[in-house]
C-alpha cells in the first residue's frame, strides 16, 4: 500500500475503475458526507484522514511517515488528493456489501477496516 499516497494519477471518469461483481458506486454527495470529518484505517494499518477543510493526510503503519495534500471529490464520486509534494491521484471508493474498498486506477483493491 506505500504506493497509496505517492502514486500519481489523472483525473479519470469513474468508469475507468475496475468494478467487479457487487461494487456500488456513491455518488459525489455520500462520499462527501462518508469522508469529511472522518478517518479511514485499511488493513495494513495506513490511515486516511479526510477533512472538513478539504486537507487530507495518509500515515503509513509502522512510523512509515505521514503524506499531506488537499482532496476534494469529482462529479462522478472519484476521490482526488493533490498532495504537497506535487503528486496528485484519484480513487474510487465502493461499497461491496458492507464493505468500503478503495480502488485504484491500476485496479488494486484496498479494503476498508469496519
Amino acid at each position: 500500500m506505500a504506493m497509496l499516497a505517492a502514486g500519481i494519477a489523472a483525473p479519470a471518469g469513474a468508469d475507468s475503475y475496475a468494478l467487479r461483481a457487487g461494487d456500488e458506486r456513491l455518488d459525489a454527495q455520500a462520499m462527501r458526507s462518508r469522508l469529511s470529518g472522518h478517518v479511514l484505517t485499511f488493513y495494513d494499518e495506513g490511515q486516511s484522514e479526510y477533512y472538513v477543510d478539504g486537507r487530507y493526510t495518509y500515515t503509513y503503519a509502522g512510523d512509515g511517515g505521514t503524506a499531506y495534500g488537499y482532496w476534494r471529490v469529482t462529479e462522478d464520486g472519484a476521490v482526488c488528493v493533490d498532495f504537497i509534494n506535487g503528486f496528485a491521484r484519484c480513487d474510487l471508493y465502493v461499497m461491496n456489501g458492507v464493505r468500503m474498498i478503495l480502488l485504484d486506477e491500476r485496479g488494486d483493491r484496498y479494503p476498508v477496516r469496519p
